[in-house]
């Protein structure tokens, strides 16, 4: 059975970002060709989750205004959110002083950036929990992805 096309997204949700190939080339990738990407939302500042991008996945992340991944698992490219219809539209893009880890911060689309279904990806905490324990997310059985 064919899935049902994901609906456009919100008008002027994809924003390209044009990078310069001096910028593109301060990235330094592990020996791998991979470099850490974390993503964060734009609104609150919360950090969702942590994902790899090779130099491809960087380009067509900054193309489409849409973040990319390079799956280690898989050994393919994944635009999050193609299955569970959770995308993020990047709003901007950095790389730190080193160029070795880049930062997006996105407009996270549906339920949240976390495979189990958690608007997070970082909801366990080491020790004890400062402040009010996160809700928790169901586990893989009951996640509706």
């Amino acid at each position: 059975m064919a899935s049902e096309p994901l609906p456009p997204p919100p008008f002027g949700a994809a924003q390209p970002i044009e990078a310069a190939a001096e910028q593109l080339a301060a990235v330094l990738y592990n020996d791998q060709g991979l470099v850490p990407a974390i993503v964060q939302d734009d609104e609150n500042g919360e950090v969702l989750m942590m994902a790899w991008m090779s130099a491809e996945s960087l380009a067509i992340s900054l193309a489409e205004g849409r973040t990319v991944f390079w799956s280690r698992s898989r050994q393919e490219l994944w635009r999050k959110g193609d299955t569970s219809g959770d995308r993020q539209w990047i709003r901007s893009a950095w790389y730190d002083c080193d160029g070795d880890v880049l930062l997006f911060r996105v407009h996270q689309e549906g339920q949240g950036a976390c495979h189990t279904g958690a608007r997070s990806c970082f909801f366990r905490s080491f020790g004890p929990m400062p402040g009010p324990e996160p809700a928790v997310p169901p586990t893989q059985e009951e996640s509706p992805r």
